[in-house]
């Protein structure tokens, strides 16, 4: 069993709230999948990481939609590093989104770099198997001058 120190917040007063508390509707939430096909999307979030399955390294993305529907729901693509052939997805990923390294090991270093990058990308589902496909990079009319941002990808929001 765990415990818990409550210390720090016990100076806190939350009696106040209680009648907003009582009255405060709650909204069931149940999320039906993302529906295949194209999204604009951001990379909100990127980490080297493990897969639980296999232990191979990874690159997880976390990708929120911005359009055309469901726009605030994420979708994730993972990296596994294990074949030749994943590696050629990743490095194809990283260049889509305009990072362009030697090695694969200088990634660490330009992680930073993959963030709040626009990407058009595709959902589609094969039986239980989810995958998301980058497609391009979608220039917004500030980031015209970004490393790997093509003029003609320019699209305003």
């Amino acid at each position: 069993m765990e415990h818990y120190e409550n210390q720090s917040s016990s100076n806190l007063d939350l009696a106040q709230f209680d009648d907003a508390f009582e009255t405060a509707e709650v909204e069931e939430r149940e999320f039906e999948a993302v529906p295949d096909g194209k999204y604009q999307v951001n990379v909100d979030r990127v980490e080297l990481t493990r897969a639980q399955t296999s232990g191979n390294p990874m690159l997880k993305w976390t990708l929120r939609i911005l359009a055309p529907t469901h726009k605030g729901r994420l979708l994730w693509r993972n990296n596994v590093m294990a074949s030749n052939e994943n590696i050629k997805w990743l490095k194809q990923d990283l260049y889509t989104c305009g990072l362009q390294l030697q090695k694969l090991s200088d990634l660490p270093g330009h992680l930073e770099q993959l963030l709040n990058i626009k990407l058009e990308v595709t959902k589609r589902t094969r039986g239980e198997n989810e995958n998301i496909y980058f497609n391009r990079r979608i220039v917004m009319a500030d980031d015209a001058g970004a490393p790997g941002a093509a003029m003609d990808d320019m699209i305003p929001f």
